[in-house]
Protein backbone atom coordinates (compact mmCIF):
# COMPACT_ATOMS: atom_id res chain seq x y z
CA UNK A 1 0.00 0.00 0.00
CA UNK A 2 1.54 2.96 -1.28
CA UNK A 3 0.37 6.31 1.00
CA UNK A 4 -0.06 8.51 -2.27
CA UNK A 5 -1.16 6.22 -5.27
CA UNK A 6 -0.57 6.95 -8.75
CA UNK A 7 -3.97 7.68 -10.56
CA UNK A 8 -4.20 4.16 -11.73
CA UNK A 9 -8.06 2.23 -12.02
CA UNK A 10 -8.22 -0.99 -10.38
CA UNK A 11 -8.26 -4.01 -13.28
CA UNK A 12 -11.54 -5.38 -14.41
CA UNK A 13 -11.57 -9.47 -13.74
CA UNK A 14 -13.64 -10.75 -16.30
CA UNK A 15 -14.99 -14.24 -14.85
CA UNK A 16 -14.45 -16.75 -17.17
CA UNK A 17 -15.88 -20.06 -17.41
CA UNK A 18 -12.62 -22.04 -15.01
CA UNK A 19 -11.29 -18.83 -13.54
CA UNK A 20 -9.99 -18.83 -10.20
CA UNK A 21 -12.17 -15.38 -9.56
CA UNK A 22 -14.99 -17.16 -11.26
CA UNK A 23 -14.58 -19.97 -9.03
CA UNK A 24 -14.24 -17.85 -5.92
CA UNK A 25 -17.43 -15.32 -6.13
CA UNK A 26 -19.75 -18.66 -7.16
CA UNK A 27 -18.18 -20.53 -4.07
CA UNK A 28 -18.91 -17.11 -1.85
CA UNK A 29 -22.27 -17.14 -3.59
CA UNK A 30 -23.06 -20.42 -1.95
CA UNK A 31 -21.54 -19.68 1.40
CA UNK A 32 -23.45 -16.58 2.50
CA UNK A 33 -26.91 -18.15 0.83
CA UNK A 34 -26.13 -20.98 3.65
CA UNK A 35 -26.08 -18.43 6.22
CA UNK A 36 -29.01 -16.53 7.35
CA UNK A 37 -27.55 -13.52 8.62
CA UNK A 38 -28.73 -10.69 11.57
CA UNK A 39 -27.27 -7.58 10.33
CA UNK A 40 -26.61 -5.01 13.23
CA UNK A 41 -26.50 -0.90 12.73
CA UNK A 42 -22.85 0.22 13.20
CA UNK A 43 -23.07 3.13 15.79
CA UNK A 44 -19.41 4.40 17.33
CA UNK A 45 -18.01 0.84 16.25
CA UNK A 46 -20.07 -1.42 18.17
CA UNK A 47 -22.81 -2.93 16.66
CA UNK A 48 -26.33 -2.46 17.50
CA UNK A 49 -28.63 -5.07 17.66
CA UNK A 50 -32.95 -4.34 17.70
CA UNK A 51 -36.11 -6.00 18.32
CA UNK A 52 -37.85 -4.98 14.72
CA UNK A 53 -36.09 -7.79 12.06
CA UNK A 54 -36.41 -6.42 8.40
CA UNK A 55 -36.28 -9.35 5.90
CA UNK A 56 -33.94 -9.08 2.97
CA UNK A 57 -34.55 -11.55 0.27
CA UNK A 58 -32.91 -11.84 -3.57
CA UNK A 59 -34.82 -9.88 -5.93
CA UNK A 60 -34.43 -12.38 -8.59
CA UNK A 61 -35.82 -15.58 -5.98
CA UNK A 62 -37.91 -13.53 -3.59
CA UNK A 63 -39.17 -16.42 -1.15
CA UNK A 64 -35.29 -17.40 -0.41
CA UNK A 65 -34.18 -15.12 2.61
CA UNK A 66 -31.04 -13.78 2.96
CA UNK A 67 -31.05 -12.55 6.50
CA UNK A 68 -32.40 -9.84 8.32
CA UNK A 69 -31.62 -6.77 9.09
CA UNK A 70 -31.96 -4.76 12.74
CA UNK A 71 -34.11 -1.44 11.92
CA UNK A 72 -33.71 1.53 14.35
CA UNK A 73 -36.14 4.37 15.58
CA UNK A 74 -34.91 7.84 16.30
CA UNK A 75 -32.92 7.23 19.21
CA UNK A 76 -30.49 5.46 17.32
CA UNK A 77 -30.87 8.13 14.35
CA UNK A 78 -29.86 10.42 17.65
CA UNK A 79 -27.19 8.35 18.99
CA UNK A 80 -25.21 7.94 15.42
CA UNK A 81 -24.95 11.92 15.48
CA UNK A 82 -23.63 11.78 19.15
CA UNK A 83 -21.28 9.44 17.57
CA UNK A 84 -20.13 11.45 15.00
CA UNK A 85 -19.85 14.89 16.75
CA UNK A 86 -18.03 13.26 19.47
CA UNK A 87 -15.56 11.54 17.06
CA UNK A 88 -14.83 15.18 15.18
CA UNK A 89 -12.11 16.20 16.53
CA UNK A 90 -9.97 13.38 16.69
CA UNK A 91 -10.42 12.42 13.05
CA UNK A 92 -10.27 16.40 11.68
CA UNK A 93 -6.78 16.45 13.33
CA UNK A 94 -5.58 13.98 11.94
CA UNK A 95 -3.09 14.13 9.18
CA UNK A 96 -4.63 14.02 5.51
CA UNK A 97 -1.30 10.51 5.23
CA UNK A 98 -3.34 9.03 8.54
CA UNK A 99 -6.55 9.49 7.12
CA UNK A 100 -5.96 8.74 3.57
CA UNK A 101 -4.45 5.16 4.52
CA UNK A 102 -7.74 3.83 5.87
CA UNK A 103 -9.26 3.86 2.89
CA UNK A 104 -6.30 2.72 1.40
CA UNK A 105 -6.25 0.18 3.20
CA UNK A 106 -9.89 -0.88 2.49
CA UNK A 107 -9.17 -0.42 -0.76
CA UNK A 108 -6.53 -3.28 -1.03
CA UNK A 109 -8.64 -5.31 1.15
CA UNK A 110 -11.57 -4.95 -1.38
CA UNK A 111 -9.27 -5.84 -4.11
CA UNK A 112 -8.09 -9.11 -2.50
CA UNK A 113 -9.67 -10.44 0.66
CA UNK A 114 -13.43 -8.91 0.22
CA UNK A 115 -13.65 -9.36 -3.32
CA UNK A 116 -15.44 -12.33 -3.81
CA UNK A 117 -17.51 -11.47 -1.05
CA UNK A 118 -19.03 -8.09 -1.79
CA UNK A 119 -19.29 -8.91 -5.42
CA UNK A 120 -21.49 -11.76 -4.25
CA UNK A 121 -23.47 -9.83 -1.81
CA UNK A 122 -23.98 -7.46 -4.35
CA UNK A 123 -25.31 -9.89 -6.78
CA UNK A 124 -27.46 -11.69 -4.45
CA UNK A 125 -29.18 -8.77 -2.91
CA UNK A 126 -29.34 -6.23 -5.43
CA UNK A 127 -29.59 -9.01 -8.09
CA UNK A 128 -26.25 -7.86 -10.55
CA UNK A 129 -25.15 -10.28 -13.10
CA UNK A 130 -21.02 -10.84 -11.87
CA UNK A 131 -19.60 -8.91 -14.42
CA UNK A 132 -22.37 -5.71 -13.46
CA UNK A 133 -21.01 -6.83 -9.73
CA UNK A 134 -17.36 -6.46 -10.63
CA UNK A 135 -17.47 -3.21 -12.54
CA UNK A 136 -19.49 -1.73 -9.48
CA UNK A 137 -18.96 -3.02 -5.96
CA UNK A 138 -15.42 -4.13 -6.69
CA UNK A 139 -13.63 -1.90 -9.36
CA UNK A 140 -15.30 1.11 -8.73
CA UNK A 141 -15.44 1.23 -4.83
CA UNK A 142 -11.62 1.00 -5.19
CA UNK A 143 -10.94 3.33 -7.20
CA UNK A 144 -13.27 5.59 -5.40
CA UNK A 145 -11.66 5.28 -2.23
CA UNK A 146 -7.78 5.40 -3.84
CA UNK A 147 -8.40 7.78 -6.04
CA UNK A 148 -9.67 10.14 -4.13
CA UNK A 149 -7.12 9.81 -1.85
CA UNK A 150 -5.05 11.29 -5.04
CA UNK A 151 -8.02 13.91 -5.31
CA UNK A 152 -7.38 14.94 -1.93
CA UNK A 153 -3.85 14.99 -2.00
CA UNK A 154 -3.90 17.60 -5.00
CA UNK A 155 -6.52 19.65 -3.48
CA UNK A 156 -3.31 20.57 -0.91
CA UNK A 157 -1.05 21.39 -3.21
CA UNK A 158 -3.71 24.49 -4.21
CA UNK A 159 -2.27 26.95 -2.35
CA UNK A 160 -2.36 30.95 -2.51
CA UNK A 161 0.84 32.93 -3.31
CA UNK A 162 3.29 34.55 -1.03
CA UNK A 163 5.28 37.70 -1.71
CA UNK A 164 8.82 38.82 0.51
CA UNK A 165 7.86 38.92 4.02
CA UNK A 166 4.53 37.09 4.08
CA UNK A 167 3.43 33.60 4.32
CA UNK A 168 -0.03 32.45 3.10
CA UNK A 169 -1.21 29.29 3.44
CA UNK A 170 -4.49 27.35 2.69
CA UNK A 171 -5.42 25.05 5.46
CA UNK A 172 -8.65 22.51 4.12
CA UNK A 173 -10.80 22.25 7.11
CA UNK A 174 -13.61 19.52 7.23
CA UNK A 175 -17.12 21.24 7.53
CA UNK A 176 -18.36 21.99 11.61
CA UNK A 177 -20.62 19.58 12.04
CA UNK A 178 -21.65 16.06 10.63
CA UNK A 179 -22.55 15.23 7.28
CA UNK A 180 -25.18 13.24 6.54
CA UNK A 181 -25.42 10.28 3.83
CA UNK A 182 -28.01 9.10 1.74
CA UNK A 183 -27.55 6.28 -0.41
CA UNK A 184 -29.17 4.56 -3.19
CA UNK A 185 -29.28 0.88 -3.89
CA UNK A 186 -28.15 0.39 -7.63
CA UNK A 187 -24.54 0.84 -6.96
CA UNK A 188 -22.96 -0.15 -3.97
CA UNK A 189 -19.98 1.94 -5.07
CA UNK A 190 -22.22 5.04 -4.59
CA UNK A 191 -23.23 4.01 -1.29
CA UNK A 192 -19.28 3.37 -0.02
CA UNK A 193 -17.91 6.41 -1.39
CA UNK A 194 -21.62 8.79 -0.25
CA UNK A 195 -20.12 7.93 3.28
CA UNK A 196 -16.31 7.66 2.69
CA UNK A 197 -15.24 10.92 0.47
CA UNK A 198 -16.40 13.66 3.43
CA UNK A 199 -14.81 11.21 6.07
CA UNK A 200 -11.77 11.82 3.74
CA UNK A 201 -11.52 15.44 4.10
CA UNK A 202 -12.09 14.80 7.84
CA UNK A 203 -15.62 15.35 8.11
CA UNK A 204 -17.44 12.45 10.11
CA UNK A 205 -20.46 10.87 8.91
CA UNK A 206 -24.09 9.37 9.76
CA UNK A 207 -24.61 6.76 6.89
CA UNK A 208 -28.07 5.85 6.23
CA UNK A 209 -28.12 3.35 3.02
CA UNK A 210 -31.34 2.20 0.87
CA UNK A 211 -32.88 -0.84 2.73
CA UNK A 212 -32.34 -3.09 -0.59
CA UNK A 213 -28.84 -2.62 -0.48
CA UNK A 214 -28.25 -3.10 3.48
CA UNK A 215 -26.91 -6.51 2.55
CA UNK A 216 -23.56 -5.25 0.71
CA UNK A 217 -23.35 -2.38 2.73
CA UNK A 218 -22.25 -4.24 5.89
CA UNK A 219 -19.90 -5.50 3.62
CA UNK A 220 -18.03 -2.31 2.96
CA UNK A 221 -18.15 -1.38 6.83
CA UNK A 222 -16.87 -4.44 8.03
CA UNK A 223 -13.62 -3.35 5.54
CA UNK A 224 -13.89 -0.18 7.15
CA UNK A 225 -13.34 -1.08 10.34
CA UNK A 226 -10.95 -3.78 9.66
CA UNK A 227 -8.91 -1.21 7.88
CA UNK A 228 -8.77 0.96 10.88
CA UNK A 229 -11.60 3.33 10.55
CA UNK A 230 -12.02 4.83 14.28
CA UNK A 231 -15.26 4.55 15.71
CA UNK A 232 -17.66 7.54 15.17
CA UNK A 233 -16.18 8.46 12.25
CA UNK A 234 -19.18 6.63 9.69
CA UNK A 235 -21.94 5.64 11.55
CA UNK A 236 -24.28 3.20 9.78
CA UNK A 237 -28.07 3.04 10.48
CA UNK A 238 -31.29 1.65 9.28
CA UNK A 239 -33.74 3.85 9.79
CA UNK A 240 -37.37 4.61 8.79
CA UNK A 241 -36.52 7.77 6.07
CA UNK A 242 -39.06 10.75 7.64
CA UNK A 243 -38.05 9.39 11.22
CA UNK A 244 -34.39 9.68 10.30
CA UNK A 245 -35.01 13.40 7.52
CA UNK A 246 -37.14 14.86 10.84
CA UNK A 247 -33.93 14.54 13.69
CA UNK A 248 -30.84 14.85 11.19
CA UNK A 249 -32.53 18.28 9.36
CA UNK A 250 -33.43 19.84 13.10
CA UNK A 251 -30.11 19.37 14.24
CA UNK A 252 -27.76 22.77 14.80
CA UNK A 253 -25.11 20.98 13.45
CA UNK A 254 -26.18 19.14 10.21
CA UNK A 255 -23.15 20.14 7.91
CA UNK A 256 -23.73 18.84 4.74
CA UNK A 257 -25.97 16.32 2.68
CA UNK A 258 -24.34 13.64 0.59
CA UNK A 259 -27.56 12.40 -1.42
CA UNK A 260 -28.30 9.78 -4.70
CA UNK A 261 -31.70 8.74 -5.44
CA UNK A 262 -35.28 10.32 -6.87
CA UNK A 263 -35.25 13.57 -7.94
CA UNK A 264 -38.65 13.81 -5.84
CA UNK A 265 -36.74 13.05 -2.74
CA UNK A 266 -34.00 15.33 -3.05
CA UNK A 267 -36.78 18.45 -3.69
CA UNK A 268 -38.16 17.69 -0.85
CA UNK A 269 -35.11 17.01 1.41
CA UNK A 270 -33.79 20.57 -0.21
CA UNK A 271 -37.06 22.73 0.61
CA UNK A 272 -36.80 20.85 4.03
CA UNK A 273 -32.88 22.21 4.52
CA UNK A 274 -34.09 25.50 3.41
CA UNK A 275 -37.07 26.08 5.69
CA UNK A 276 -35.02 24.84 8.60
CA UNK A 277 -31.90 27.60 7.42
CA UNK A 278 -32.40 29.52 10.61
CA UNK A 279 -31.35 26.87 13.24
CA UNK A 280 -27.60 25.51 11.46
CA UNK A 281 -24.91 26.99 12.66
CA UNK A 282 -23.70 27.08 9.13
CA UNK A 283 -25.51 26.68 5.59
CA UNK A 284 -25.18 23.51 5.08
CA UNK A 285 -23.58 21.42 1.78
CA UNK A 286 -26.16 19.87 -0.41
CA UNK A 287 -24.84 17.89 -3.02
CA UNK A 288 -27.38 15.70 -4.87
CA UNK A 289 -27.32 13.34 -7.86
CA UNK A 290 -30.91 12.59 -8.53
CA UNK A 291 -32.51 11.09 -11.70
CA UNK A 292 -32.45 11.30 -15.66
CA UNK A 293 -34.01 10.12 -18.61
CA UNK A 294 -30.63 10.20 -21.05
CA UNK A 295 -31.04 10.19 -24.60
CA UNK A 296 -29.30 8.52 -27.51
CA UNK A 297 -28.98 10.35 -30.57
CA UNK A 298 -28.51 9.23 -33.85
CA UNK A 299 -27.39 10.87 -37.26
CA UNK A 300 -27.92 8.78 -40.45
CA UNK A 301 -24.54 8.53 -40.75
CA UNK A 302 -23.57 6.30 -37.38
CA UNK A 303 -22.39 2.85 -37.58
CA UNK A 304 -25.28 0.80 -37.07
CA UNK A 305 -24.13 -2.17 -35.35
CA UNK A 306 -22.15 0.50 -33.16
CA UNK A 307 -25.41 2.14 -32.49
CA UNK A 308 -27.63 -0.84 -31.57
CA UNK A 309 -24.93 -2.54 -29.44
CA UNK A 310 -24.74 0.81 -27.47
CA UNK A 311 -28.77 1.23 -27.14
CA UNK A 312 -28.84 -2.70 -25.97
CA UNK A 313 -26.32 -2.36 -23.09
CA UNK A 314 -26.65 1.10 -22.28
CA UNK A 315 -30.93 0.61 -21.94
CA UNK A 316 -30.36 -3.04 -20.68
CA UNK A 317 -27.60 -3.92 -18.06
CA UNK A 318 -28.85 -3.94 -14.80
CA UNK A 319 -32.51 -3.72 -15.35
CA UNK A 320 -32.26 -0.38 -16.70
CA UNK A 321 -31.79 0.41 -13.28
CA UNK A 322 -29.16 3.08 -13.74
CA UNK A 323 -28.97 6.69 -13.24
CA UNK A 324 -27.54 6.68 -16.87
CA UNK A 325 -29.19 4.09 -18.52
CA UNK A 326 -30.10 5.12 -21.79
CA UNK A 327 -34.17 5.19 -21.72
CA UNK A 328 -35.41 7.41 -24.91
CA UNK A 329 -33.61 7.14 -28.38
CA UNK A 330 -33.85 9.48 -31.79
CA UNK A 331 -33.30 7.23 -34.73
CA UNK A 332 -33.29 8.74 -38.63
CA UNK A 333 -35.91 7.07 -40.57
CA UNK A 334 -33.11 5.95 -42.99
CA UNK A 335 -31.29 3.39 -40.92
CA UNK A 336 -34.75 2.25 -38.35
CA UNK A 337 -35.33 -0.31 -40.21
CA UNK A 338 -31.99 -2.22 -40.18
CA UNK A 339 -31.13 -0.59 -35.88
CA UNK A 340 -34.60 -1.96 -35.29
CA UNK A 341 -33.36 -5.46 -36.97
CA UNK A 342 -30.22 -5.71 -34.79
CA UNK A 343 -31.57 -4.86 -31.28
CA UNK A 344 -34.36 -7.41 -31.56
CA UNK A 345 -32.49 -10.10 -32.91
CA UNK A 346 -29.89 -9.30 -29.62
CA UNK A 347 -33.03 -9.38 -27.56
CA UNK A 348 -33.63 -12.74 -28.81
CA UNK A 349 -30.93 -13.98 -27.67
CA UNK A 350 -30.55 -12.35 -24.50
CA UNK A 351 -30.95 -14.76 -21.24
CA UNK A 352 -33.24 -13.44 -18.26
CA UNK A 353 -32.96 -15.20 -14.64
CA UNK A 354 -30.73 -15.61 -11.52
CA UNK A 355 -27.30 -14.28 -10.97
CA UNK A 356 -26.53 -17.70 -10.29
CA UNK A 357 -26.07 -18.36 -14.04
CA UNK A 358 -23.82 -16.45 -15.62
CA UNK A 359 -24.98 -17.21 -19.12
CA UNK A 360 -27.96 -14.72 -17.88
CA UNK A 361 -27.35 -10.88 -19.19
CA UNK A 362 -30.59 -9.77 -17.74
CA UNK A 363 -31.69 -10.54 -13.92
CA UNK A 364 -34.42 -8.69 -11.70
CA UNK A 365 -35.68 -5.53 -10.66
CA UNK A 366 -34.92 -4.60 -6.95
CA UNK A 367 -38.01 -5.04 -5.49
CA UNK A 368 -42.05 -5.55 -5.90
CA UNK A 369 -42.83 -1.62 -6.17
CA UNK A 370 -40.31 -0.80 -8.61
CA UNK A 371 -41.72 -3.63 -10.83
CA UNK A 372 -45.32 -2.70 -10.54
CA UNK A 373 -44.48 0.83 -11.59
CA UNK A 374 -42.44 -0.22 -14.42
CA UNK A 375 -44.92 -2.75 -15.70
CA UNK A 376 -47.70 -0.13 -15.13
CA UNK A 377 -45.98 1.74 -17.90
CA UNK A 378 -45.52 -1.34 -19.93
CA UNK A 379 -49.15 -1.99 -19.81
CA UNK A 380 -50.30 1.84 -20.87
CA UNK A 381 -48.51 1.49 -23.82
CA UNK A 382 -49.60 -1.78 -24.89
CA UNK A 383 -53.22 0.08 -25.14
CA UNK A 384 -51.75 2.91 -26.18
CA UNK A 385 -52.02 4.54 -30.22
CA UNK A 386 -49.01 6.50 -30.22
CA UNK A 387 -47.06 3.58 -29.13
CA UNK A 388 -46.21 -0.40 -30.04
CA UNK A 389 -44.18 -2.06 -28.38
CA UNK A 390 -41.72 -4.11 -31.22
CA UNK A 391 -39.47 -6.05 -27.99
CA UNK A 392 -40.40 -7.74 -25.23
CA UNK A 393 -43.07 -6.68 -22.94
CA UNK A 394 -43.83 -9.58 -20.71
CA UNK A 395 -42.96 -9.51 -17.30
CA UNK A 396 -43.59 -12.14 -13.95
CA UNK A 397 -43.11 -11.67 -10.74
CA UNK A 398 -44.03 -15.08 -9.85
CA UNK A 399 -40.39 -16.37 -8.57
CA UNK A 400 -38.40 -12.64 -9.34
CA UNK A 401 -39.12 -9.30 -10.17
CA UNK A 402 -38.16 -10.08 -13.95
CA UNK A 403 -39.44 -7.94 -16.57
CA UNK A 404 -38.03 -8.77 -20.23
CA UNK A 405 -36.01 -6.25 -21.76
CA UNK A 406 -39.11 -3.84 -23.63
CA UNK A 407 -38.84 -1.38 -26.44
CA UNK A 408 -41.50 0.63 -27.51
CA UNK A 409 -41.80 2.71 -30.45
CA UNK A 410 -43.55 6.03 -30.00
CA UNK A 411 -44.69 8.34 -32.95
CA UNK A 412 -45.40 11.46 -30.42
CA UNK A 413 -41.65 12.48 -29.03
CA UNK A 414 -43.40 13.62 -26.12
CA UNK A 415 -44.91 10.49 -25.23
CA UNK A 416 -45.25 9.79 -21.78
CA UNK A 417 -42.20 6.81 -21.74
CA UNK A 418 -39.83 9.95 -23.59
CA UNK A 419 -40.42 11.69 -20.88
CA UNK A 420 -40.87 10.34 -17.50
CA UNK A 421 -37.86 8.39 -15.98
CA UNK A 422 -38.98 4.74 -15.56
CA UNK A 423 -35.96 3.37 -14.43
CA UNK A 424 -36.21 -0.30 -15.20
CA UNK A 425 -35.45 -2.18 -18.73
CA UNK A 426 -37.82 -0.03 -21.05
CA UNK A 427 -36.18 1.86 -23.74
CA UNK A 428 -38.30 4.13 -26.14
CA UNK A 429 -37.34 4.97 -29.59
CA UNK A 430 -38.93 7.60 -31.43
CA UNK A 431 -37.95 7.24 -35.79
CA UNK A 432 -37.75 11.19 -36.97
CA UNK A 433 -37.35 11.97 -40.85
CA UNK A 434 -33.47 12.56 -41.67
CA UNK A 435 -34.82 16.03 -42.99
CA UNK A 436 -35.92 16.78 -39.49
CA UNK A 437 -32.38 16.54 -37.79
CA UNK A 438 -31.97 20.00 -36.50
CA UNK A 439 -35.91 20.09 -35.21
CA UNK A 440 -34.88 17.03 -33.34
CA UNK A 441 -31.96 18.62 -31.23
CA UNK A 442 -34.26 20.39 -30.23
CA UNK A 443 -36.82 18.21 -29.22
CA UNK A 444 -34.15 15.80 -27.37
CA UNK A 445 -32.81 19.30 -25.25
CA UNK A 446 -36.69 20.08 -24.23
CA UNK A 447 -38.21 17.33 -23.55
CA UNK A 448 -37.53 15.97 -20.43
CA UNK A 449 -36.04 18.46 -17.07
CA UNK A 450 -33.45 16.21 -16.68
CA UNK A 451 -29.69 16.25 -17.84
CA UNK A 452 -27.31 13.59 -16.48
CA UNK A 453 -26.23 11.47 -19.27
CA UNK A 454 -26.60 11.51 -23.28
CA UNK A 455 -24.92 9.77 -26.48
CA UNK A 456 -24.53 11.02 -29.82
CA UNK A 457 -23.93 9.09 -32.92
CA UNK A 458 -22.49 10.18 -36.20
CA UNK A 459 -19.59 9.40 -38.50
CA UNK A 460 -19.79 13.09 -39.15
CA UNK A 461 -17.35 15.46 -37.16
CA UNK A 462 -19.18 18.61 -37.87
CA UNK A 463 -23.05 17.10 -37.31
CA UNK A 464 -21.18 15.88 -33.61
CA UNK A 465 -19.91 19.41 -33.11
CA UNK A 466 -23.36 20.69 -33.85
CA UNK A 467 -25.05 18.38 -31.56
CA UNK A 468 -23.08 18.92 -28.97
CA UNK A 469 -23.43 23.05 -29.13
CA UNK A 470 -27.26 21.98 -29.43
CA UNK A 471 -27.00 19.96 -26.43
CA UNK A 472 -24.70 22.21 -24.37
CA UNK A 473 -26.48 21.74 -21.35
CA UNK A 474 -28.91 19.00 -21.75
CA UNK A 475 -26.32 16.32 -19.86
CA UNK A 476 -23.69 15.98 -17.13
CA UNK A 477 -22.01 13.80 -19.05
CA UNK A 478 -21.79 13.39 -22.72
CA UNK A 479 -20.77 10.67 -25.12
CA UNK A 480 -20.35 10.34 -28.55
CA UNK A 481 -20.47 6.83 -30.43
CA UNK A 482 -20.61 5.23 -26.95
CA UNK A 483 -23.12 4.28 -24.76
CA UNK A 484 -24.70 6.83 -22.04
CA UNK A 485 -23.35 4.71 -19.03
CA UNK A 486 -20.29 2.62 -17.51
CA UNK A 487 -19.06 6.53 -16.25
CA UNK A 488 -15.20 5.63 -14.79
CA UNK A 489 -13.55 7.20 -11.92
CA UNK A 490 -11.03 9.74 -13.03
CA UNK A 491 -11.66 9.15 -16.84
CA UNK A 492 -15.67 10.17 -16.64
CA UNK A 493 -16.21 11.98 -13.69
CA UNK A 494 -20.37 12.00 -12.46
CA UNK A 495 -23.12 14.22 -12.33
CA UNK A 496 -25.79 16.26 -14.24
CA UNK A 497 -27.64 19.55 -14.28
CA UNK A 498 -31.37 20.68 -14.53
CA UNK A 499 -32.78 18.06 -12.22
CA UNK A 500 -30.55 15.52 -12.29
CA UNK A 501 -28.75 17.22 -9.74
CA UNK A 502 -26.05 19.64 -8.04
CA UNK A 503 -23.34 18.49 -10.99
CA UNK A 504 -20.14 18.33 -8.57
CA UNK A 505 -18.61 14.96 -10.15
CA UNK A 506 -18.14 12.47 -7.46
CA UNK A 507 -14.91 11.05 -9.14
CA UNK A 508 -12.98 13.74 -9.21
CA UNK A 509 -11.14 16.38 -7.22
CA UNK A 510 -14.61 18.66 -7.51
CA UNK A 511 -16.59 16.29 -5.23
CA UNK A 512 -13.94 16.18 -2.31
CA UNK A 513 -13.82 20.16 -2.68
CA UNK A 514 -17.45 20.23 -1.23
CA UNK A 515 -16.57 18.82 2.11
CA UNK A 516 -14.00 20.96 3.06
CA UNK A 517 -13.75 25.08 4.53
CA UNK A 518 -10.73 26.40 4.25
CA UNK A 519 -8.50 28.67 6.52
CA UNK A 520 -6.50 30.82 5.09
CA UNK A 521 -3.97 31.91 7.34
CA UNK A 522 -1.40 35.27 6.31
CA UNK A 523 1.97 35.34 8.62
CA UNK A 524 3.79 38.57 8.35
CA UNK A 525 7.52 38.46 9.29
CA UNK A 526 7.90 41.85 9.37
CA UNK A 527 5.09 43.51 10.37
CA UNK A 528 4.89 47.69 10.70
CA UNK A 529 5.46 49.26 13.54
CA UNK A 530 3.71 52.84 12.08
CA UNK A 531 0.44 53.45 11.25
CA UNK A 532 1.62 55.97 8.96
CA UNK A 533 1.24 55.15 5.25
CA UNK A 534 3.96 56.69 2.39
CA UNK A 535 0.98 58.96 0.63
CA UNK A 536 0.41 61.28 4.25
CA UNK A 537 3.91 62.54 4.04
CA UNK A 538 4.47 66.38 3.16
CA UNK A 539 6.88 65.74 0.77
Amino acid sequence: MTIKPEKINETLLHYAPGSAERSAVQQKITELKAAEVIIPMIINGKEVFTDQHVRIAPPHEHAYTLGYFCEGKGVHVSNAISAALHAKHSWAVKSLKERAAVFLKAADLISTTYRAEINAATMLGQSKNVYQAEIDSACELIDFFRLNVAFAYEIETIQPCSHEGIINRMIYRPLEGFIFALTPFNFTAIAGNLPAAPALMGNTVVWKPAYTQIYSARIIMKVLIEAGLPNGVINLIYTDGPVTGDIIFQHRQFAGLHFTGSTAVFKQISTTIHNNIDLYQNFPRIVGETGGKDFVLAHASCDVQALSVALVRGAFEYQGQKCSAASRAYIPASIWPSVREHIVHMLDEIKMGTVEDFSNFINAVIDEKAFDKIVRYIDAAKKDPEASIIAGGKYDKSIGYFIEPTIIEASNPQYVTMREEIFGPVLTVYVYKDSEWNQVLGIVDTTTPYALTGSIFAADSAIIEEAKKALYYSAGNLYINDKPTGAVVNQQPFGGARLSGTNDKAGSVLNLLRWVSPLVVKENLSPPHDYTYDFMKLQ
